[in-house]
């Protein structure tokens, strides 16, 4: 099919699916060895379309046993560079000839727009996969520089069995950031999808094992954090955590790899990200509008959200107003109508959850500009209309902890000095964007901004081949590019003497 599915085509591949809640563990689908289960509740209607595996220790740890097995046996470690290559190629072709049903689930179980997994998450999944499949056989080792009485080299090694503790907002595309480059390394990889969203994560595993990777190498494993989680970050025979998700999370998996056997953890742990506006900034309307999608952009759901928008004063009044203007025409609506541009909240208890830091931005002061409601049409779901306050004041809840949601904090400066020092002004640093005409003026600040991605007259660009990560408690490591490469790899040097 095309980029985009019409609504009869929407309606047609939902009425076909068939949704799989079982864990899958070296090779096949199993129940959790408990036997319990979770209802999986679509936030578009707070319906249950699905009976998940509830995960725990013991599955967890069948799964790591699967995923050593088959690291120690070297299936696919000791495959060659060539041989991984056309494992995951297959893969990501297996995925593209399904990226229609993929969409389709994902919206329905954490509530984005078709449109938006339709058009671009599926489509930078598949990115990522092929971008990482391409790796495998174009990675050179180093000799080092030694005298001509030795050789020393400088080698990669697959760090062993990989934890994958991925969130809820980009299901599949969190896990593909980690997955791909952990499998194109030659690791086995035990992933926990959220227990919110876990449906795409054990349709992905049942294509990666069509496509041939080997039984034990790719192992999903849903269940709820304070169990299948933290057995992951607890396990004595998983060698290294990539984790996805709230700071508070990500440090208990920096306690468990204390507790357990020192396991290497890295990070991704959100942020406030500053949207700087500076008085030249080139056509205000579209940086305007980009402020607003931006913000409503996967209901706010996103780690790199502009949620701050620092405003030079001198055009704070024609800036918002357009802000405004365009956030207007943005309305929640039924994800699986092509037509919507702003889905549901992932479940009610998070509804609540940015509610309350709405009502929190109002007592502190803030000026309420547009929204702080529910939409007045029924939706059945878990909806939110976009949010807007004026007058925040930097040190507010609002501006310093991460909402999630599609709810916007103006807060306008003096100068350029004012706009870097209340950007750097939160214990994030994940991404800052600055808008202005004079590139040195962007160059100067870019690079007195703490964040590991700074966009310059745009925002939340990129691809396969730049790094994705965070300063300050924003996290630690790097997602794409070949960088991710080094989470999930050793370096081993090996002296010769001639």
């Amino acid at each position: 099919m095309g980029l985009s599915l019409t609504k009869s085509e929407i309606e047609r591949i939902h009425g076909a699916l068939k949704i799989n809640g079982q864990a899958f563990i070296d090779g096949r689908f199993v129940d959790a060895t408990s036997g319990k289960t979770f209802d999986n509740i679509s936030p578009r209607n707070g319906q249950i379309i699905a009976s998940v595996a509830a995960c725990d220790a013991a599955d967890v740890d069948k799964a790591v046993m699967a995923a050593r097995r088959a690291f120690e046996a070297g299936v696919w470690r000791d495959q060659s560079p060539k041989a991984r290559k056309k494992v995951l190629q297959r893969f990501a072709a297996l995925f593209e000839k399904h990226m229609d049903e993929l969409a389709i689930l994902e919206t329905i179980d954490m509530g984005k727009p078709i449109s938006e997994s339709r058009e671009i998450d599926v489509n930078v999944v598949l990115d990522t996969l092929q971008w990482y499949a391409e790796c495998p056989d174009k990675l050179y080792d180093e000799i080092a520089p030694t005298g001509p009485g030795q050789l020393a080299t400088i080698t990669r090694e697959p760090v062993g069995v990989v934890g994958a503790v991925v969130p809820w907002n980009f299901p599949m595309l969190m896990a593909t950031w980690k997955l791909a480059p952990a499998l194109a390394t030659g690791n086995s990889v035990v992933l926990k999808p959220a227990e919110q969203s876990p449906l795409t994560a054990i349709r992905m595993a049942e294509l990666a094992a069509e496509a041939g990777i080997p039984d034990g190498v790719f192992n999903v494993v849903p269940g709820f954090g304070p169990t299948a989680g933290k057995a992951i970050g607890l396990h004595m025979d998983i060698d290294c955590v990539a984790f996805t998700g709230s700071g508070d999370v990500g440090k208990l998996f920096l306690q468990y790899a204390g507790q357990s056997n020192m396991k290497r953890v890295y990070l991704e742990c959100g942020g406030k990200s500053p949207n700087i506006i500076l008085d030249d900034v080139p056509e205000l309307r579209v940086a305007a509008e980009r402020a607003a999608t931006a913000i409503c952009f996967n209901q706010g759901e996103v780690c790199v959200a502009p949620s701050r928008l620092i405003l030079s004063e001198r055009i704070q009044d024609q800036f918002l107003e357009i802000v405004v203007e365009t956030a207007k025409s943005i309305r929640p609506g039924d994800p699986l109508d092509p037509q919507t541009k702003l889905g549901a909240l992932v479940e009610d208890g998070h509804r609540t959850r940015v509610e309350n830091y709405i009502a929190k931005g109002r007592e502190e002061g803030a000026r309420l500009v547009l929204g702080g409601d529910r939409p007045t049409t029924d939706l059945g779901g878990y909806y939110v209309n976009p949010t807007i306050f004026a007058d925040v004041k930097n040190s507010m809840t609002i501006a310093q902890e991460e909402i999630f949601g599609p709810v916007l904090s103006t807060i306008t400066v003096k100068d350029d000095e004012e706009a870097v020092r209340i950007a750097n002004d939160t214990s994030y640093g994940l991404a800052a964007a600055v808008w202005t005409r004079d590139l040195s003026r962007a160059h100067k600040i870019s690079r007195k901004l703490r964040a590991g991605t700074v966009w310059v007259n745009c925002y939340d660009h990129g691809d396969a081949t730049v790094p994705f990560g965070g300063f300050k408690q924003s996290g630690n490591g790097r997602d794409k590019s070949l960088h991710a490469l080094d989470k999930y790899t050793e370096l081993k040097t090996t002296w010769i003497e001639l």
